[in-house]
């Protein structure tokens, strides 16, 4: 086990340098145009030069990026070049955000999507049915309508959770519930859906091999049965799946943290991007990177746990 662990923690650590490789080399390419960018068009072309010295970008790219990873494995970003603050500064006070609604999006999503296909694998006819009309709902409807018609419907007309905004945990538990609770149900219906049909059909695969027919010869209730072993077989795939609806939901918090105005990280982005920020837009590259590889490697360690022919794999 520890050796899959420290082989899927360096297979982690290559993954991030290639995409601070790749992000940094096709954000930093152009050096005089990302100078004329800051200044505007009507800036001379001497203090655009000036500007590309101020910033380093005139310099061979290889080098830039060596003094760039240098400094970021210590956790320095650099700053970002339109307000001056710290890019570590600016990450820490929006991952806590993003977090906090793709966190609780993929919990939403695995709670109810693990009863939803257990009970439609289970009892089949009309609950398989509607679990099914459910899912395909959730895959065709779009996340910002659900978030729309959310907003609406309980925060404008019920005033139960706050429209827009986000209140930190560490000021009101309350105040933080409320503020996200309608973007992580917005975010979490399509995971739902998708990761309900994985653990649908991994149960009605399981429940069709020898084993369970052996357990229930020997007495065993059918619920012992699939909360026992059933699950534990299923678990792999619908973790496999959930992996990579957490990715997808870190996506889709961009747009949701735009219709409820929350100070996340894919609110950063966009702000970052239309001004040209590369300093801002390279860290949440790397954070989003990093924050992908831990949850890969914690779902990795769990499938292994699972089953260990997964460590041998």
């Amino acid at each position: 086990m520890l050796f899959f662990a420290v082989r899927r923690i360096l297979a982690g650590l290559v993954l991030i340098a290639v995409i601070s490789m790749l992000a940094f080399s096709l954000l930093y390419a152009g050096g005089g145009d990302i100078a004329r960018r800051i200044l505007g068009e009507n800036a001379t072309p001497e203090t655009v030069e000036k500007k590309a010295q101020e910033l380093g970008l005139d310099r061979p790219l290889l080098t830039q990026y060596l003094d760039w990873a240098a400094s970021a494995v210590t956790g320095d970003f650099g700053r970002s070049w339109f307000n001056g603050q710290l890019v570590a500064v600016s990450l820490s006070s929006r991952v806590a955000v993003t977090l906090s609604i793709v966190v609780g999006a993929t919990l939403l999503s695995a709670i109810i999507a693990v009863g939803l296909g257990v009970l439609a694998a289970r009892r089949g006819g009309v609950v398989d049915a509607v679990t099914q009309f459910v899912s395909v709902v959730g895959f065709a409807v779009p996340g910002f309508l659900i978030a729309l018609a959310l907003v609406i419907l309980f925060a404008i007309q019920l005033g139960w959770f706050k429209a827009t905004g986000y209140v930190p945990m560490t000021t009101s538990f309350g105040g933080w519930l409320s503020s996200v609770t309608l973007p992580v149900v917005a975010l979490s219906v399509g995971a739902i859906a998708t990761v309900a049909q994985q653990v649908r059909g991994s149960v009605l695969d399981a429940l069709s091999r020898d084993y369970v027919r052996t357990l229930r010869s020997r007495g065993l209730s059918m619920n012992r049965v699939v909360l026992k072993h059933v699950l534990r077989n299923a678990g792999g795939p619908a973790l496999a799946v959930l992996a990579v609806q957490f990715i997808g939901l870190i996506g889709g918090a961009v747009i949701v943290e735009q219709i409820f105005a929350m100070p996340g990280l894919g609110q950063l982005t966009v702000q970052a991007t239309s001004l040209g920020d590369i300093p801002i837009v390279m860290g949440v590259v790397i954070t989003v990177a990093v924050i992908v590889v831990v949850v890969n490697l914690t779902i990795d360690l769990a499938q292994a746990t699972l089953n260990p022919k997964v460590r041998r794999s």
